[in-house]
């Protein structure tokens, strides 16, 4: 007999489907153990079942020793009962059973399930006829009967029972629509089933329904009023609207009332919606999933979440049929307090049908009364502007059909099992394409205009700008940007009519400062000296020592801030506000005393930045000398130090300094001039100890703007030694960039203040790097002159540290001249490090020892030199070391031959060096890559990375190299000669 297309069968018994002359014919599965394992196998249909979990299905908790074997030989047994044997295939893991769509009664039976709701939903009586009886037909008893509850699942049942019982309302509903003369046998039907669900409140309005137009009133109301008492006693609730309305035909004797219409409260759909392609997509995705789905849109004020929320939502109302429900819950409505849970849930009751009399006080009973309303129904809802999970978490359906989306300024994290949208400010094409689109001019907004920037690319401050260019149409896009740059009152522009920018911001501020908990006014105040002070980003203990609040109160401040979406955490324990965000904290901050901020700011900086000198620098005249006060520090520093935690160490140090070094800067050119003497102390404080950090990490671009703020402060402050701190350390950042003669006339000043200061240590260093400096450019007497004086210096002052140092410099004079002479003043110098225990000394004279044997022409002994110089570097954080290190290490690879190595650590210092924005650095490694990529054949490749490094070197010191730059870019395109190489 030929397999029919049904072939099994759940909803009931388990049976296998053989095709008979009327249609399928169900054939039982006789052996015990064969339902179990069939019924095992098809609730994965098409899915590996393990061996363990039949084994579990056919023995439970105690299989007998023989269970593999006995496994097998049911799954033999069953493979025979089978269309095609070959459908059950053993798997690596277990069994697997190949089930075709429309191969089992459950999935029909949820496919014609769908096809009834849809149907019903939009009154198409026949169509759910049809669609409930193609279901029901199915129906063979009690799902899975015979088997273990713990096998088939209760949950699958109870779903499958009720989908039954919703198949018979939606049948009867048509029947009685249709009118079509069947009521003597909808009655005894009707009756039966009102009997056996006596809480149901569909089949008794139905059975009220079907007497009263049988003509048999007085049983209707009968029905009704002991559904009624039944429902009072039991559950304490009034009968709902549909019984209601079928009460009042009865008594009325009317023709049946039209059914009340579904709720479809969604607000307009916003106009010109733009972006957000890919996050509309997801969330979509999300809201049709199986189950019940709860989103959450969050962020700031007017970032775009209920318009997102609404363009999904308007379009998803097929996909709901039932309804869709909106509630504005005012969690930042500004003058408004945020609805209560119990609010919100008698809105939403009412809105549904229940009547007001009857619905629970308490929260609990009407959040019940809620879920049971909404479970058989395929309902989304859109709940408004929550102002936290305890608003809404009475709210959310349970039901499989529904779907909420949540908006709301705060990430809801308290919220189990929601799935969270952050919404970024637009990009800019979008930004420009929504002010367009608002405002109907098309006079040059581009991605690019400054209109774009201004509003912060918000939704709601674009919008306000578009509103405004559409009010006045001689208002132009660039007259309106120079107004809103022209002024520090920009969210004075970025109000129009019942839109604001300040309005939607203040009301979380506000609820915060008139808060009863410590965190929420801490968060306002934090908030303020934000504002006040107004920095790049932010972290935790800064704003506690502004605050005069521990670190824990200002992390709970910052948290709060986060969670009313006027900050964002951009890294762990980073915080940054949004552009707007920053005006409105300037404009809380106002009647401040900023200059009181900043001063505690900028001491809290120095008090941490001489911090990082003692982790950084080791022990001894160096750390002394730049610890030591000059005559502008203010007295209480000592005391703020003292106040401070130090560093665990070096590594701590460095990663405080990355973290902060970008608000420092900004701090220094912001007060570099200021006229406040206290502010100005502070700074110049702050800029000398903080610049060993800055050298060794080797932040050349932030060296110089600091070097040069220092140079002014110092000035306006006549501090002479501080100023001749400001002059050495500018200098150092002129070193390091290649620009040896400005850096020369720097150290020059330096050294005739401390000539003139008489401080002997300073001398000292000024006159070695002098000598460095005219060795660079080339003044070897001048420079072997310097030098020793220096070393006599040192000896003088007993510093091995100066000495080993002057040794250095030394060998690299004397490598013009006599390399093995070089090499010993090297050697002496490592000798210094190793005996006082210092490793840059030692990492920084294995370095120049393999410069010299690359000046001899020994690549493979200068390689040696420079990957033990590279191993010492490992957690020293030494730019200027590590730079040098690998540039020469580069240089010998790629004479050695060593072509792979050789691109490999080219490659790390190029990325190293674009990373710190060092220029010079990154035009030498480039010079190198071009001749790599040059010997391999890969001459426009070359030509490109020496365009790139000339332009680098151009008005540099480093004469040779752009010399060499510009014969190798006017060759004729043939790789360079011998000659290139050698000097390279």
């Amino acid at each position: 007999m030929k397999r029919c297309e049904l072939r099994f069968g759940l909803l009931g018994p388990p049976v296998l489907y053989d095709r008979g002359g009327d249609g399928p014919v169900a054939r039982p599965v006789g052996s015990p153990k064969a339902r179990l394992l069939l019924t095992a196998l098809l609730l994965e249909a098409g899915r590996t079942v393990s061996v363990e979990a039949l084994k579990d299905a056919l023995w439970g908790d105690t299989p007998p020793a023989s269970a593999h074997a006995s496994l097998h030989n049911h799954v033999t047994r069953l493979r025979r009962l089978l269309d095609d044997p070959s459908r059950l295939r053993a798997e690596p893991q277990g069994y697997r059973l190949r089930v075709e769509d429309g191969e089992l009664d459950i999935h029909l039976f949820d496919t014609h399930l769908a096809a009834a709701r849809a149907a019903h939903a939009r009154r198409d009586w026949p169509g759910t006829l049809r669609a409930c009886a193609a279901a029901l037909s199915l129906w063979r008893g009690d799902p899975l009967a015979g088997v273990p509850a713990e096998l088939g699942g209760y949950a699958l049942t109870q779903r499958l029972a009720e989908a039954r019982l919703l198949l018979l309302e939606w049948r009867y509903d048509a029947e009685l629509a249709l009118a079509d003369g069947r009521l003597d046998t909808l009655l005894p039907e009707l009756a039966a089933l009102a009997a056996e669900h006596p809480l149901r409140e569909a089949y008794h309005r139905q059975l009220m329904l079907a007497l009263h137009r049988d003509g048999r009133r007085a049983e209707a109301l009968a029905v009704h009023r002991d559904l009624r008492r039944r429902l009072v006693e039991e559950l304490g609730v009034e009968p709902g609207p549909a019984v209601r309305e079928a009460h009042l035909e009865v008594l009325r004797e009317q023709e049946p009332c039209t059914p009340a219409p579904r709720p479809a409260q969604l607000p307009p759909p916003p106009a010109h919606f733009t972006g957000r392609t890919r996050l509309a997509g997801d969330l979509r995705d999300a809201l049709t999933a199986p189950g019940p789905a709860v989103t959450v849109l969050t962020g700031m004020a007017g970032i775009g979440k209920s318009a997102l929320a609404l363009h999904v939502a308007h379009g998803l109302t097929d996909r709901f049929p039932d309804g869709q429900l909106y509630v504005n819950l005012h969690g930042a409505t500004p003058g408004m307090l945020p609805l209560t849970p119990a609010q919100a849930l008698a809105a939403l009751l009412r809105d549904v049908g229940a009547d007001p009399r009857s619905i629970p006080e308490h929260p609990d009973a009407a959040a019940a009364l809620l879920r049971s309303t909404l479970a058989p129904t395929r309902t989304l809802l859109l709940l408004d502007d929550a102002a936290s999970a305890a608003q809404i978490r009475h709210l959310l359906p349970a039901g499989p059909g529904c779907a909420v989306i949540v908006t709301s300024r705060s990430s809801l994290a308290a919220l189990d099992g929601a799935r969270r949208f952050p919404l970024a400010p637009l990009s800019d094409e979008d930004s420009a394409a929504l002010l367009r689109a608002a405002s109907g001019r098309d006079d040059g907004i581009d991605a690019a205009h400054p209109l774009v920037e201004l509003t912060g690319r918000l939704p709601l401050a674009l919008r306000i700008v578009a509103a405004r260019l559409a009010a006045r149409r001689a208002l132009t896009p660039d007259l309106l940007a120079g107004q809103l740059t022209a002024t520090d009152r920009r969210l004075h522009h970025l109000e129009y009519d019942d839109l604001s920018v300040r309005r939607s911001l203040a009301v979380a501020h506000d609820a915060l400062a008139a808060s009863d908990r410590a965190a929420d006014r801490d968060a306002a105040l934090v908030l303020r000296r934000i504002g006040a002070l107004d920095l790049p980003e932010y972290g935790a203990p800064l704003l506690a020592h502004l605050g005069g609040t521990g670190p824990r109160r200002a992390e709970d401040a910052l948290d709060r801030l986060v969670d009313v979406a006027l900050l964002e955490e951009t890294a762990l324990g980073r915080y940054v506000p949004h552009d707007l965000v920053r005006d409105f904290a300037r404009e809380l901050a106002a009647t401040d005393d900023g200059h009181a901020v900043a001063e505690s700011a900028l001491g809290w900086y120095a008090a941490l930045a001489e911090h990082t000198v003692i982790a950084l620098v080791e022990p001894g005249l160096d750390q002394d000398d730049r610890r030591r006060p000059t005559p502008s520090q203010p007295p209480e520093h000592a005391e703020q130090v003292a106040a401070t935690c130090p560093f665990d160490g070096p590594e701590a140090a460095f990663a405080w300094g990355d973290a902060e070094l970008e608000n420092i800067v900004a701090l220094a050119e912001r007060y570099a001039e200021s006229p406040n003497h206290r502010i100005a102390a502070r700074l110049c404080t702050l800029l000398r100890l903080i610049f060993p950090y800055v050298h060794r990490s080797g932040r050349v671009a932030e060296m110089e703007v600091l070097g040069r703020a220092a140079l002014r402060n110092t000035r306006r402050l006549a501090d002479e030694a501080a100023e001749a701190y400001a002059l050495g350390d500018l200098a150092g950042v002129h070193f390091l960039s290649g620009r040896h003669t400005e850096a020369l006339a720097l150290n020059d000043q330096a050294l005739e203040i401390w000539e003139r200061l008489g401080v002997l240590s300073w001398m000292r260093r000024c006159l070695n790097n002098r000598g460095l400096l005219l060795e660079g450019l080339g003044h070897y007497e001048e420079s072997g002159l310097a030098l020793r004086q220096s070393l006599a210096y040192s000896r003088q002052l007993n510093d091995p540290y100066g000495e080993a140092v002057t040794h250095q410099h030394l060998g690299n004079l004397y490598e013009h001249t006599d390399p093995r002479a070089a090499i010993e003043q090297h050697r002496l110098s490592l000798a210094i490090g190793e005996m006082i225990g210092n490793v840059l000394i030692q990492l920084y004279a294995r370095c120049n020892i393999g410069y010299a044997h690359l000046t001899l022409g020994e690549p493979r002994a200068a390689a040696r030199h420079f990957d033990e110089s590279l191993r010492d570097l490992v957690g020293q954080g030494d730019w200027h070391g590590e730079s040098q290190t690998r540039l020469g290490l580069v240089r010998s690879l790629r004479l050695l031959g060593r072509t792979e190595r050789a691109e490999r650590e080219c490659a790390e210092l190029l990325r190293r060096a674009d990373a710190r924005a060092d220029r010079y650095t990154g035009g030498l490694a480039r010079h190198q890559h071009g001749l790599l990529l040059s010997a391999a054949g890969r001459t426009e490749e070359a030509r490109v990375c020496w365009r790139t490094a000339l332009d680098a070197l151009t008005g540099t010191d480093e004469k040779a190299v752009v010399a060499e730059l510009t014969s190798l870019l006017t060759d004729t395109g043939e790789p360079p000669t011998a000659d290139h190489f050698a000097s390279a």
